[in-house]
Protein backbone atom coordinates (compact mmCIF):
# COMPACT_ATOMS: atom_id res chain seq x y z
CA UNK A 1 0.00 0.00 0.00
CA UNK A 2 2.69 2.52 1.01
CA UNK A 3 4.32 1.53 -2.70
CA UNK A 4 1.07 2.73 -4.29
CA UNK A 5 1.11 5.95 -2.49
CA UNK A 6 4.15 6.90 -3.38
CA UNK A 7 4.13 5.38 -6.69
CA UNK A 8 0.62 7.61 -7.18
CA UNK A 9 2.50 11.08 -5.43
CA UNK A 10 5.63 10.41 -7.47
CA UNK A 11 3.37 10.96 -10.45
CA UNK A 12 1.29 13.58 -9.25
CA UNK A 13 4.66 15.40 -8.62
CA UNK A 14 5.61 14.64 -12.15
CA UNK A 15 2.30 15.91 -13.67
CA UNK A 16 1.94 19.16 -12.26
CA UNK A 17 5.52 20.36 -11.56
CA UNK A 18 7.10 20.16 -15.62
CA UNK A 19 5.58 20.02 -18.84
CA UNK A 20 6.17 16.89 -20.45
CA UNK A 21 7.18 16.45 -23.58
CA UNK A 22 8.25 19.87 -24.47
CA UNK A 23 10.20 18.91 -27.83
CA UNK A 24 7.17 16.41 -28.99
CA UNK A 25 5.47 19.81 -28.32
CA UNK A 26 7.61 21.82 -30.40
CA UNK A 27 7.36 19.56 -32.87
CA UNK A 28 3.59 19.23 -33.33
CA UNK A 29 3.65 22.92 -32.83
CA UNK A 30 5.52 23.48 -35.75
CA UNK A 31 3.80 20.39 -37.78
CA UNK A 32 0.35 21.81 -37.64
CA UNK A 33 1.29 25.12 -38.18
CA UNK A 34 3.53 24.48 -41.02
CA UNK A 35 0.76 22.26 -42.44
CA UNK A 36 -2.01 24.84 -42.56
CA UNK A 37 -0.02 27.72 -43.52
CA UNK A 38 1.24 25.93 -46.43
CA UNK A 39 -2.12 24.40 -47.41
CA UNK A 40 -3.29 28.58 -47.23
CA UNK A 41 -0.19 29.62 -49.33
CA UNK A 42 -1.00 26.83 -52.00
CA UNK A 43 -4.89 27.44 -52.26
CA UNK A 44 -4.46 31.25 -52.35
CA UNK A 45 -5.75 31.54 -56.02
CA UNK A 46 -8.19 28.99 -55.47
CA UNK A 47 -9.23 30.96 -52.19
CA UNK A 48 -12.79 32.56 -53.43
CA UNK A 49 -14.27 29.34 -54.67
CA UNK A 50 -13.42 27.35 -51.61
CA UNK A 51 -14.15 29.75 -49.05
CA UNK A 52 -14.91 33.26 -50.39
CA UNK A 53 -18.24 34.70 -50.18
CA UNK A 54 -19.27 34.47 -53.86
CA UNK A 55 -18.06 30.71 -53.67
CA UNK A 56 -20.34 27.71 -54.89
CA UNK A 57 -20.97 27.15 -51.36
CA UNK A 58 -22.99 30.79 -50.75
CA UNK A 59 -22.67 32.86 -47.82
CA UNK A 60 -26.55 32.83 -47.18
CA UNK A 61 -26.12 28.22 -47.02
CA UNK A 62 -23.11 28.50 -45.05
CA UNK A 63 -25.34 30.82 -42.61
CA UNK A 64 -27.77 28.09 -42.04
CA UNK A 65 -26.18 25.31 -41.81
CA UNK A 66 -23.77 27.13 -38.73
CA UNK A 67 -27.42 28.16 -37.01
CA UNK A 68 -28.64 24.47 -37.20
CA UNK A 69 -25.58 22.66 -36.05
CA UNK A 70 -23.83 25.58 -33.89
CA UNK A 71 -20.77 25.65 -35.42
CA UNK A 72 -18.02 28.56 -34.78
CA UNK A 73 -16.74 30.77 -38.19
CA UNK A 74 -15.78 34.15 -37.95
CA UNK A 75 -16.22 34.55 -41.93
CA UNK A 76 -19.83 34.93 -41.11
CA UNK A 77 -19.29 38.07 -39.24
CA UNK A 78 -19.33 40.42 -41.60
CA UNK A 79 -20.15 40.59 -45.14
CA UNK A 80 -18.36 41.71 -47.92
CA UNK A 81 -14.94 40.96 -49.84
CA UNK A 82 -12.77 42.92 -47.72
CA UNK A 83 -13.22 41.36 -44.49
CA UNK A 84 -13.15 37.93 -46.41
CA UNK A 85 -9.09 38.89 -47.06
CA UNK A 86 -8.46 40.38 -43.93
CA UNK A 87 -9.55 37.29 -42.33
CA UNK A 88 -8.05 34.82 -44.87
CA UNK A 89 -4.97 37.27 -44.28
CA UNK A 90 -4.76 37.51 -40.51
CA UNK A 91 -4.82 33.25 -40.33
CA UNK A 92 -1.74 33.26 -42.48
CA UNK A 93 0.20 35.46 -40.46
CA UNK A 94 -1.01 33.15 -37.42
CA UNK A 95 0.04 30.42 -38.73
CA UNK A 96 3.17 31.83 -39.67
CA UNK A 97 3.72 33.30 -36.02
CA UNK A 98 2.65 29.99 -34.47
CA UNK A 99 5.40 28.06 -36.44
CA UNK A 100 8.34 30.34 -35.16
CA UNK A 101 6.80 30.13 -32.12
CA UNK A 102 5.79 34.09 -31.28
CA UNK A 103 3.91 34.84 -28.80
CA UNK A 104 2.60 31.67 -28.61
CA UNK A 105 0.21 31.33 -26.54
CA UNK A 106 -2.34 33.92 -28.37
CA UNK A 107 -1.24 32.83 -31.52
CA UNK A 108 -2.22 29.04 -30.54
CA UNK A 109 -6.11 30.67 -30.14
CA UNK A 110 -5.74 32.74 -33.50
CA UNK A 111 -4.56 29.87 -35.19
CA UNK A 112 -7.73 27.42 -33.88
CA UNK A 113 -9.75 30.33 -34.60
CA UNK A 114 -8.63 31.05 -38.36
CA UNK A 115 -8.82 26.71 -38.64
CA UNK A 116 -12.08 26.12 -37.46
CA UNK A 117 -13.63 29.10 -39.11
CA UNK A 118 -12.29 28.71 -43.02
CA UNK A 119 -13.25 24.71 -42.26
CA UNK A 120 -16.46 25.73 -41.35
CA UNK A 121 -17.47 27.68 -43.83
CA UNK A 122 -17.31 25.28 -45.95
CA UNK A 123 -17.58 21.81 -44.43
CA UNK A 124 -17.77 19.99 -47.80
CA UNK A 125 -14.31 21.14 -48.71
CA UNK A 126 -11.63 19.05 -47.44
CA UNK A 127 -10.21 15.22 -46.74
CA UNK A 128 -9.17 13.56 -43.08
CA UNK A 129 -6.30 15.27 -42.68
CA UNK A 130 -8.60 18.30 -42.17
CA UNK A 131 -10.45 16.99 -39.34
CA UNK A 132 -7.10 15.56 -37.97
CA UNK A 133 -6.37 19.39 -38.23
CA UNK A 134 -9.65 20.92 -36.86
CA UNK A 135 -9.18 18.52 -33.94
CA UNK A 136 -5.75 19.25 -33.10
CA UNK A 137 -5.74 22.96 -33.64
CA UNK A 138 -8.14 23.09 -30.41
CA UNK A 139 -5.80 20.86 -28.66
CA UNK A 140 -3.13 23.45 -28.97
CA UNK A 141 -4.73 25.86 -27.66
CA UNK A 142 -4.39 23.91 -23.92
CA UNK A 143 -0.82 22.81 -24.84
CA UNK A 144 2.62 24.73 -23.58
CA UNK A 145 4.22 24.32 -26.96
CA UNK A 146 6.38 27.56 -27.11
CA UNK A 147 9.59 26.11 -24.84
CA UNK A 148 11.14 24.56 -27.27
CA UNK A 149 12.72 25.93 -30.51
CA UNK A 150 10.62 29.28 -30.68
CA UNK A 151 11.01 32.53 -30.60
CA UNK A 152 9.63 32.83 -26.99
CA UNK A 153 11.63 30.60 -25.85
CA UNK A 154 14.42 32.97 -26.89
CA UNK A 155 13.66 35.51 -25.35
CA UNK A 156 12.97 33.93 -22.09
CA UNK A 157 16.10 32.73 -22.00
CA UNK A 158 17.83 36.01 -22.90
CA UNK A 159 15.55 37.51 -20.59
CA UNK A 160 17.29 34.71 -17.84
CA UNK A 161 20.44 35.66 -18.65
CA UNK A 162 19.77 39.33 -18.23
CA UNK A 163 18.28 38.61 -14.60
CA UNK A 164 21.61 36.39 -13.69
CA UNK A 165 23.96 39.28 -14.71
CA UNK A 166 21.61 41.49 -12.05
CA UNK A 167 20.63 43.52 -15.17
CA UNK A 168 16.99 45.52 -14.77
CA UNK A 169 14.15 43.17 -17.06
CA UNK A 170 12.43 45.14 -20.11
CA UNK A 171 9.11 45.90 -20.43
CA UNK A 172 6.89 43.54 -22.27
CA UNK A 173 4.58 46.33 -24.25
CA UNK A 174 3.47 43.90 -26.95
CA UNK A 175 1.65 41.35 -24.52
CA UNK A 176 -0.57 43.91 -22.86
CA UNK A 177 -0.80 45.91 -26.64
CA UNK A 178 -2.25 42.51 -28.27
CA UNK A 179 -4.38 41.78 -25.10
CA UNK A 180 -6.02 45.63 -25.13
CA UNK A 181 -6.49 45.01 -29.06
CA UNK A 182 -7.99 41.26 -29.05
CA UNK A 183 -9.83 41.72 -26.12
CA UNK A 184 -11.59 45.16 -27.30
CA UNK A 185 -12.42 42.72 -31.04
CA UNK A 186 -13.70 40.07 -28.99
CA UNK A 187 -16.16 42.29 -26.98
CA UNK A 188 -17.40 43.85 -29.87
CA UNK A 189 -18.28 41.05 -31.80
CA UNK A 190 -19.97 39.31 -28.41
CA UNK A 191 -22.39 42.82 -27.68
CA UNK A 192 -22.96 42.52 -32.04
CA UNK A 193 -23.99 38.89 -31.32
CA UNK A 194 -21.99 37.31 -33.77
CA UNK A 195 -20.72 34.58 -32.29
CA UNK A 196 -22.53 32.37 -33.15
CA UNK A 197 -25.23 30.06 -30.80
CA UNK A 198 -22.65 27.31 -29.93
CA UNK A 199 -20.80 28.47 -26.18
CA UNK A 200 -18.28 26.42 -26.16
CA UNK A 201 -15.51 28.25 -28.36
CA UNK A 202 -16.68 32.27 -26.90
CA UNK A 203 -16.72 30.73 -23.51
CA UNK A 204 -13.25 29.35 -24.33
CA UNK A 205 -12.10 32.48 -26.48
CA UNK A 206 -12.91 34.63 -22.92
CA UNK A 207 -11.75 32.32 -20.46
CA UNK A 208 -7.68 32.27 -22.69
CA UNK A 209 -8.20 36.52 -22.87
CA UNK A 210 -9.03 36.47 -19.00
CA UNK A 211 -6.55 34.10 -18.11
CA UNK A 212 -3.78 35.59 -20.22
CA UNK A 213 -4.12 39.07 -17.97
CA UNK A 214 -4.26 37.14 -14.75
CA UNK A 215 -0.75 35.62 -16.39
CA UNK A 216 0.57 39.00 -16.88
CA UNK A 217 -0.66 40.96 -13.62
CA UNK A 218 0.55 37.56 -11.32
CA UNK A 219 4.21 38.36 -13.35
CA UNK A 220 4.58 41.98 -12.71
CA UNK A 221 3.33 41.86 -9.01
CA UNK A 222 4.22 38.33 -7.63
CA UNK A 223 6.48 36.75 -10.18
CA UNK A 224 7.98 34.22 -7.64
CA UNK A 225 5.09 34.08 -5.25
CA UNK A 226 2.58 31.23 -4.64
CA UNK A 227 -0.17 32.85 -7.14
CA UNK A 228 2.63 32.46 -10.02
CA UNK A 229 3.10 28.90 -8.74
CA UNK A 230 -0.21 27.72 -8.98
CA UNK A 231 -0.83 29.46 -12.28
CA UNK A 232 1.85 26.73 -13.29
CA UNK A 233 0.58 24.16 -11.25
CA UNK A 234 -2.74 24.21 -13.55
CA UNK A 235 -0.51 25.37 -17.18
CA UNK A 236 0.78 22.02 -16.56
CA UNK A 237 -1.85 19.86 -15.84
CA UNK A 238 -3.68 21.21 -18.88
CA UNK A 239 -0.46 20.98 -21.17
CA UNK A 240 0.22 17.28 -20.00
CA UNK A 241 -3.67 16.06 -20.42
CA UNK A 242 -3.60 18.17 -23.82
CA UNK A 243 -0.64 15.57 -24.77
CA UNK A 244 -2.66 12.61 -23.64
CA UNK A 245 -5.42 13.75 -25.50
CA UNK A 246 -3.67 14.06 -28.73
CA UNK A 247 -1.92 10.75 -28.28
CA UNK A 248 -4.90 9.39 -27.27
CA UNK A 249 -6.51 10.38 -30.87
CA UNK A 250 -3.87 9.37 -32.94
CA UNK A 251 -4.44 5.37 -31.62
CA UNK A 252 -7.86 5.88 -31.97
CA UNK A 253 -7.78 7.16 -35.70
CA UNK A 254 -5.05 4.57 -36.28
CA UNK A 255 -7.19 1.70 -34.25
CA UNK A 256 -10.47 2.29 -36.27
CA UNK A 257 -8.97 2.80 -39.40
CA UNK A 258 -7.36 -0.50 -39.31
CA UNK A 259 -10.19 -2.77 -37.89
CA UNK A 260 -12.43 -1.39 -40.36
CA UNK A 261 -10.24 -1.96 -43.41
CA UNK A 262 -10.32 -5.67 -42.16
CA UNK A 263 -13.83 -5.64 -42.30
CA UNK A 264 -13.28 -5.10 -45.97
CA UNK A 265 -13.15 -7.25 -48.36
CA UNK A 266 -10.47 -5.74 -50.94
CA UNK A 267 -8.28 -5.41 -47.59
CA UNK A 268 -8.79 -9.07 -47.29
CA UNK A 269 -8.10 -10.41 -50.08
CA UNK A 270 -5.18 -8.31 -50.05
CA UNK A 271 -5.91 -6.20 -53.85
CA UNK A 272 -7.36 -2.66 -51.97
CA UNK A 273 -3.92 -0.96 -52.78
CA UNK A 274 -4.52 -0.95 -56.03
CA UNK A 275 -7.29 0.53 -57.28
CA UNK A 276 -6.40 3.62 -55.58
CA UNK A 277 -3.76 4.23 -57.46
CA UNK A 278 -5.48 3.88 -60.89
CA UNK A 279 -8.38 6.47 -59.72
CA UNK A 280 -7.61 9.64 -61.98
CA UNK A 281 -8.09 12.02 -59.09
CA UNK A 282 -5.32 10.25 -56.93
CA UNK A 283 -3.00 9.80 -59.86
CA UNK A 284 -0.77 12.64 -60.53
CA UNK A 285 2.31 10.01 -61.69
CA UNK A 286 0.39 7.45 -63.38
CA UNK A 287 3.51 6.00 -64.62
CA UNK A 288 4.73 5.79 -60.60
CA UNK A 289 1.44 4.22 -60.26
CA UNK A 290 1.85 2.02 -62.95
CA UNK A 291 5.41 1.18 -61.66
CA UNK A 292 4.02 0.65 -58.04
CA UNK A 293 1.09 -1.91 -58.83
CA UNK A 294 2.84 -4.05 -61.49
CA UNK A 295 4.17 -6.38 -59.00
CA UNK A 296 1.05 -8.02 -57.08
CA UNK A 297 3.34 -9.38 -54.56
CA UNK A 298 4.10 -6.05 -53.55
CA UNK A 299 0.60 -4.81 -53.36
CA UNK A 300 -0.49 -7.60 -51.56
CA UNK A 301 2.30 -6.95 -48.71
CA UNK A 302 2.01 -3.21 -49.07
CA UNK A 303 -2.35 -4.18 -48.31
CA UNK A 304 -1.26 -6.26 -45.37
CA UNK A 305 1.14 -4.16 -44.06
CA UNK A 306 -0.93 -1.46 -44.03
CA UNK A 307 -3.65 -2.83 -42.34
CA UNK A 308 -1.20 -5.14 -39.97
CA UNK A 309 0.63 -1.58 -38.80
CA UNK A 310 -2.41 0.27 -38.10
CA UNK A 311 -4.11 -2.03 -35.66
CA UNK A 312 -1.05 -2.92 -33.69
CA UNK A 313 0.62 0.36 -33.32
CA UNK A 314 -1.85 1.51 -29.99
CA UNK A 315 -0.50 -1.74 -27.99
CA UNK A 316 3.15 -1.36 -29.06
CA UNK A 317 3.47 1.76 -27.06
CA UNK A 318 4.40 -0.43 -24.26
CA UNK A 319 7.45 -1.03 -25.63
CA UNK A 320 9.61 1.37 -27.11
CA UNK A 321 11.92 -0.21 -29.83
CA UNK A 322 8.81 -1.84 -31.73
CA UNK A 323 6.90 1.82 -31.22
CA UNK A 324 10.10 3.02 -33.32
CA UNK A 325 9.75 0.55 -35.68
CA UNK A 326 6.19 1.37 -36.79
CA UNK A 327 6.09 5.11 -36.31
CA UNK A 328 8.84 4.63 -39.08
CA UNK A 329 6.67 2.56 -40.83
CA UNK A 330 4.02 4.81 -40.61
CA UNK A 331 5.46 8.27 -41.76
CA UNK A 332 7.35 6.34 -44.19
CA UNK A 333 3.84 5.36 -46.07
CA UNK A 334 2.14 8.98 -45.49
CA UNK A 335 5.05 10.32 -47.24
CA UNK A 336 4.53 7.83 -49.70
CA UNK A 337 1.52 8.67 -49.82
CA UNK A 338 1.42 12.40 -50.32
CA UNK A 339 3.96 11.71 -53.36
CA UNK A 340 2.09 8.77 -55.30
CA UNK A 341 -1.33 9.64 -54.26
CA UNK A 342 -1.14 13.50 -54.11
CA UNK A 343 -2.34 14.41 -50.79
CA UNK A 344 0.14 16.11 -49.24
CA UNK A 345 -1.78 17.88 -46.54
CA UNK A 346 -3.30 15.11 -45.55
CA UNK A 347 -0.16 13.18 -45.17
CA UNK A 348 1.61 16.47 -43.40
CA UNK A 349 -1.21 16.56 -41.18
CA UNK A 350 -0.89 12.90 -40.19
CA UNK A 351 2.72 12.67 -39.75
CA UNK A 352 2.74 15.84 -37.66
CA UNK A 353 0.11 13.52 -35.67
CA UNK A 354 2.66 10.84 -35.35
CA UNK A 355 5.52 13.04 -34.42
CA UNK A 356 4.17 13.53 -30.27
CA UNK A 357 5.41 9.88 -29.97
CA UNK A 358 8.95 10.66 -31.87
CA UNK A 359 11.47 9.54 -28.50
CA UNK A 360 13.24 12.55 -27.05
CA UNK A 361 16.54 11.57 -27.91
CA UNK A 362 16.22 11.68 -31.42
CA UNK A 363 14.78 14.94 -30.79
CA UNK A 364 17.84 16.20 -29.27
CA UNK A 365 19.75 14.89 -32.09
CA UNK A 366 17.54 16.67 -34.68
CA UNK A 367 17.92 19.71 -33.00
CA UNK A 368 21.38 19.56 -33.01
CA UNK A 369 21.37 18.97 -36.71
CA UNK A 370 19.39 21.95 -37.16
CA UNK A 371 21.65 24.45 -35.07
CA UNK A 372 24.72 22.75 -36.73
CA UNK A 373 23.44 23.42 -40.31
CA UNK A 374 22.35 27.03 -38.91
CA UNK A 375 25.77 27.82 -37.59
CA UNK A 376 27.22 26.77 -41.28
CA UNK A 377 24.86 28.70 -43.57
CA UNK A 378 25.84 31.78 -40.74
CA UNK A 379 29.20 30.95 -41.02
CA UNK A 380 29.05 30.83 -45.33
CA UNK A 381 27.00 34.14 -45.64
CA UNK A 382 29.81 36.17 -43.54
CA UNK A 383 32.08 34.95 -45.68
CA UNK A 384 30.32 35.80 -48.72
CA UNK A 385 30.48 39.43 -47.47
CA UNK A 386 32.61 42.13 -48.07
CA UNK A 387 34.55 43.18 -45.00
CA UNK A 388 34.31 46.96 -43.72
CA UNK A 389 36.69 49.04 -44.89
CA UNK A 390 37.94 52.71 -44.12
CA UNK A 391 37.15 55.14 -46.64
CA UNK A 392 40.33 55.68 -48.91
CA UNK A 393 42.14 59.33 -48.43
CA UNK A 394 41.25 60.09 -51.95
CA UNK A 395 37.17 59.58 -51.30
CA UNK A 396 35.67 62.15 -49.50
CA UNK A 397 33.85 60.44 -45.99
CA UNK A 398 30.00 60.89 -46.60
CA UNK A 399 28.28 62.55 -43.75
CA UNK A 400 24.68 63.23 -43.05
CA UNK A 401 21.74 62.63 -45.06
CA UNK A 402 21.68 61.14 -48.99
CA UNK A 403 18.91 62.06 -51.47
Amino acid sequence: MNRLALSVSRGITRVTESALGPYQAAVIRIGFAGTWLLFLLREFPHRQELYGPDGPWSRDLAQQLTTDNGAFTGLLWFDGQGWFETFYLLAVVASALLMLGWRTRTMSVLFMVGVLSLQNRSVFVGDGGDNVLHLMSFYLVFARCGQMWSLDARRAAREEAARARGEREATDRVGPVLWVVLGSTLAAVTLAGRLGTDWMVPALLWTVWAVLGLWWLVGRLAPAGEPRTLLDVVANVLHNGALLVIMAEACLIYATAGWYKIQGSRWQDGTAVYYPLHLDSFSPWPSLADLLSSNGTMVMLVTYGTVIVQVAFPFTLFNRRVKNVLLAAMMTEHAVIAVVLGLPFFSLAMIATDAVFLPTSFLHRLGGWAARARGRLLRRADRTLPSPRAPEESEPARVGFTA
